[in-house]
């Protein structure tokens, strides 16, 4: 799947000047993260087992 066909989105954290930020996509097997700022760059592809740990040691 090109990442230009999913459907990427900021964290509602996100400060409205848009620096700092990275997006996220889910898809069936993994979650991909980019850098907001320069979205032609390779994004990195996480499980979706180790993004759901990541996400509940940080909450």
């Amino acid at each position: 799947m090109s990442t230009t066909d999913l459907d990427w989105f900021k964290s509602s954290y996100s400060s409205a000047q848009g620096d700092s930020c990275v997006e996220v996509a889910m898809t069936a097997q993994s979650v991909r993260v980019r850098d907001s700022k320069d979205v032609t760059r390779p994004c990195l592809t996480i499980g979706r087992e180790g993004w759901a740990a990541f996400v509940g040691s940080v909450r």
